[in-house]
């Protein structure tokens, strides 16, 4: 998944055992159906929480 507004995907890396062994791991974004008003029209987009959180307070300011 990807969130349309900033564009963050999944990130890869390792988890990393007491003893050093690595094994494969991604970190994947919160994301959400959301219906947001873009320049008074409402689009239905994929947005990560944090995205997510910026719509609302903007929306509420």
């Amino acid at each position: 998944m990807k969130c349309d507004l900033c564009g963050k995907t999944p990130q890869f890396g390792h988890n990393v055992s007491h003893s050093k062994r690595r094994t494969n791991r991604r970190w994947i974004p919160n994301i959400h159906p959301a219906t947001v008003y873009i320049d008074g029209q409402a689009k239905r987009l994929n947005l990560c929480t944090r995205c997510l959180r910026t719509q609302h307070k903007v929306a509420n300011a």
